[in-house]
């Protein structure tokens, strides 16, 4: 059985305690996450900066910008075909209890969703399995993964992260990643019922959710 180089060691090593970091964030209650989510937050980028990557490497830079601008219009153009198709089936609803702060807030949370992906996970594991089209895959998994038990979440996390990973390989940019997963994200949580994806809630606060209950 072949041993794995001590580099790559060390890429399962932090691949394997940053994703069990986030899952015990995910699937703690609310109380405890609000201390552990910080923890985690540092932790990961503290790994992610030991290696003093550049902007380029993180796709922090304004490489690919231009070349990936299309994503932002094929993004506008789902989520659009989405909200017609959600109409016309009677799902479309307005987004509850969010103003723009919220918007905002979401579609930063996204970008540093697609820094995990790209730089933390995707980076590491491609030294790893040294096969782009594995790595895809295992990334994509592991992203989707993160999602559950909010299965229709999940589904299309898994589409995403394939699709995103595929996307950051060849143009190495977040900034277009993130503004287009954070408006495909609002787009599903106004597409579709609240019911199935718990008001876009994942781990333990999927399966605690309760649904406003309106007083006339």
């Amino acid at each position: 059985m072949a041993r794995l180089h001590p580099s790559a060691t060390r890429d399962l090593a932090e691949v394997t305690i940053g994703y069990g970091l986030i899952l015990v964030v995910l699937w703690t209650p609310d109380s405890l996450q609000r201390i552990l989510a910080p923890i985690a937050l540092v932790a990961t980028l503290a790994v992610l900066l030991a290696g003093r990557p550049s902007h380029d490497e993180l796709g922090l830079s304004w490489r690919g910008f231009i070349p990936s601008l299309w994503i932002l219009p094929a993004a506008i153009v789902l989520a659009t075909a989405g909200m017609l198709i959600a109409a016309k089936l009677g799902t479309l609803h307005p987004l509850s209890d969010r103003n723009l702060s919220h918007v905002v807030g979401y579609v930063l949370w996204t970008l540093y969703q697609q820094v995990l992906l790209q730089d933390y996970f995707l980076s590491r594991l491609l030294r790893i399995l040294r096969s782009e089209t594995a790595t895809v895959n295992l990334a994509a998994t592991l992203f989707a993964a993160a999602h559950l038990p909010n299965l229709v979440l999940t589904a299309a996390t898994l589409i995403w992260g394939a699709v995103s990973c595929l996307l950051f390989l060849r143009y190495r940019n977040l900034y277009i990643l993130g503004l287009a997963q954070g408006l495909l994200g609002l787009c599903f949580a106004v597409c579709v019922p609240d019911v199935l994806h718990h008001h876009m809630r994942v781990g333990l606060g999927y399966l605690h959710y309760h649904p406003a209950v309106s007083v006339p």
